[in-house]
This record gives structure tokens, C-alpha cells and sequence, in this order.
């Protein structure tokens, strides 16, 4: 197996995060691998750091023409023009779940020989993933669902505008700090209500932990998990909310949806921002069917996807949230990922990866 890793740009838009850190990447280098790593200005890294590793630092859209046998690692999914993808490629894909336009994404590696490792199915023999975004999700997609909430009181009927990026978590949490603040008299000095569902995973878990770093008091932060939700949906109890954060990981089963339309027209409706941090609004499994596409950093929430009864509502729909405060995500996140990826060589044998080319077979046997 080749031991040459490509790490290539990311294309998608304010996408600053990276699956491997300089650190991550010496330790690929002390083992044996070549570590190739396109230039790229937007990555929360810069080229030199991964040059003082020992990395080659190539052009950048040069992974389309590296020698077949290259793994090419990225973070987000490929532009969808359609050209053949022969090499392996380590990536979130979002079509593993039969997302919109999934066969004819999943198509262009299989046409051309390529393979798909999944990130997002990379897991161990537990079931479980082996590196995961969710605590700095549930963090990023609080503290914008506070901005947003904030912004709500203080500019009644004022588009938010774009989200600036930050350099670190700790500025993020002063801006949203200063935010609620200034925004409290309006809401008579209550702290907003936010209600967590999936407190209990990593990406509630880093919710709740937001709420501490800004200084939500721990009484306004309602936490649900399994045996709150196991009842069923719609629950009425959303709508008493200002805030509310679905964390929950989307599988592949349906379930009863958490709140539609109808349970929250009403005038009394407190609730003023969902953050759908989950984040599959093409999914028919999606949980939280007020909305029908995604929101971006430059417009960062969507209205719902039908009229309601009370206040405004808006819906924060990024499925990237954490580039927010990408230099903390990437190094947790290329810190959790380092094991798999020092097995690589030996992939045709190791678990993570047999079992994640397993799923992308299983996925490709199912193209129409």
C-alpha cells in the first residue's frame, strides 16, 4: 500500500478547518509517510508550519493530477462538476445517507475506479466514530444561535449579515458575551431559555459548555436526551424556548420529528432560533422539518418553510460550524483522527478501514 498522503485545499467557502495539523502530520512523516500538503490561504495552518514538519508543500488543485495510487485526504465535500475521481479519498461526502443528488456524487468514484473512505463512517469496532466536529459543533452553533438571538432584540427585522471569523474560541465567546449582555434589558433581564436535545452526546456537551463560557446561568440551559424524547414528537415544550439546539446525530431511521410548523404557529411562542446543528434538511429522517435548505456565514439563517403564527423565527442551517473556531477543532479533531491514519499502509486489513470501504461498497451496490 502507498504510504503518500495528499492533503488538498478545501474549496468550500470559509471552510478554514484541516484533518491534519502540523503536529499530526510529523508524526505521518516520523512513520514512514511522504506528507504532501497543498498551499492554501484560508487554512486555519499556514503552509510554513507544515514546511517546518517536513511536509512538501505543493500547488494548490494539484491532487487532480497526483499519481493514482495517492490517498488524497480533505475535509469537505469535492465541487460538484462532475469529473471522475479515481484515486482514494478520505473526505466527508454527505451521500452516504442518500442526501440530494447522492448517486450521481457516489457515481464519480465508482465510474472511475476510485474509493471512498467516508469521515463520517469511519468508526471503530464498536460502532463508534474515531474522530468526530461534534463538541466544537454544539460549541460554534450555540454561540451563534445566541448571536442571532441577540442580534433578534437589538435589530427587529434586520438581516444578521455575515459571521466574522475568529482566530480562537475565547474571542468568540467575549463577542457573545457583550451580545446577550447588551440585549438583556430588552428581554427584561432574562437570560434566554435554550433547550438542548442530545445534551447528553459530544455535540450537546459542547452546547452546554458554550452556555457556561458565556454565562448563560445554568438554570436557563434545559437539557433533554433519550429519556425526554423517547416519548415521541412533536413536543409542545420547544415552543417555550427562545433558543432551541437539535444535537442529536441523524441516523438512519425516522423518527417522530421534535417540531413542525404546526406545533409552533402559535402567538404565545417564545422561541426565536432553532440551530439545527445535526444539519440535513435534504434528509428525510431530518427531524426538525420547519426548514428546506441550508443557511451559510455570509447569510447565516433561513426562514421557515412555511408561515407562523407569533414572532419571527429564523433557523441557522451550516454544516460546517465549526470552522468558526477552527484552529481548536482542527487540533482536536486531527488529534483523534492521527491513529487510523498512521494504519493506513496497512488498510486492507485494518478494522476502521475494511469496515468504512465495506459501506462505500454497500453504498455503490445501491446506485440506480
Amino acid at each position: 500500500m502507498t504510504s503518500i498522503i495528499h492533503l488538498r485545499a478545501e474549496t468550500k467557502p470559509f471552510e478554514r478547518r484541516s484533518p491534519l495539523s502540523p503536529e499530526t502530520a510529523k508524526a505521518l512523516i516520523d512513520a514512514g509517510y511522504v506528507v504532501r500538503v497543498e498551499e492554501s490561504p484560508d487554512r486555519i495552518y499556514r503552509d510554513d508550519e507544515f514546511k517546518a514538519v517536513g511536509a512538501d508543500i505543493v500547488p494548490a488543485g494539484s491532487w487532480v493530477n497526483a499519481p493514482v495510487d495517492n490517498v488524497i485526504l480533505g475535509l469537505k465535500e469535492l465541487p460538484a462538476d462532475g469529473t471522475p475521481l479515481p484515486h482514494t479519498y478520505i473526505h466527508f461526502a454527505h451521500c452516504f445517507k442518500k442526501q440530494d443528488g447522492w448517486a450521481t456524487e457516489l457515481s464519480r468514484f465508482a465510474k472511475a475506479g476510485g474509493l471512498l473512505y467516508d469521515l463520517e463512517f469511519l468508526v471503530n469496532d464498536r460502532g463508534t466514530r474515531v474522530a468526530a466536529f461534534g463538541f466544537s459543533a454544539g460549541f460554534s452553533g450555540t454561540a451563534l444561535a445566541l448571536l442571532s438571538w441577540a442580534h433578534q432584540l437589538l435589530h427587529p427585522g434586520v438581516p444578521q449579515g455575515a459571521v466574522p471569523a475568529f482566530d480562537s474560541a475565547s474571542a468568540l465567546v467575549e463577542l457573545v458575551r457583550s451580545s446577550v449582555a447588551e440585549a438583556l434589558p430588552l428581554n427584561g433581564g432574562k437570560y434566554p431559555r435554550l433547550m438542548v436535545i442530545g445534551a447528553l452526546g459530544r455535540c450537546g456537551k459542547g452546547a452546554t459548555e458554550c452556555c457556561l463560557a458565556v454565562g448563560i446561568p445554568e438554570e436557563s440551559v434545559i437539557k433533554w436526551d433519550l429519556p425526554e424524547t423517547s416519548r415521541g414528537g412533536p413536543f409542545p415544550e420547544i415552543a417555550d424556548a427562545d433558543i432551541l439546539l437539535n444535537c442529536v446525530y441523524l441516523g438512519a431511521h425516522k423518527v417522530p420529528p421534535f417540531t413542525t410548523l404546526e406545533s409552533l404557529s402559535k402567538p404565545e411562542r417564545r422561541l426565536r432560533v432553532i440551530c439545527d446543528v445535526s444539519c440535513d434538511p435534504n434528509s428525510e429522517n431530518n427531524p426538525i422539518p420547519v426548514y428546506s435548505g441550508y443557511s451559510s456565514f455570509d447569510n447565516p439563517t433561513v426562514s421557515p418553510s412555511g408561515p407562523l403564527d407569533g414572532p419571527e423565527l429564523r433557523i441557522i442551517a451550516i454544516d460546517h460550524l465549526p470552522t468558526m473556531i477552527a484552529r481548536e477543532a482542527s487540533d482536536e479533531y486531527s488529534g483523534l483522527l492521527l491513529p487510523s491514519l498512521l494504519t493506513l499502509r496497512d488498510r486492507e486489513k485494518e478494522g476502521v478501514w475494511t469496515r468504512a470501504e465495506q459501506t462505500y461498497r454497500e453504498r455503490v451496490a445501491e446506485l440506480p
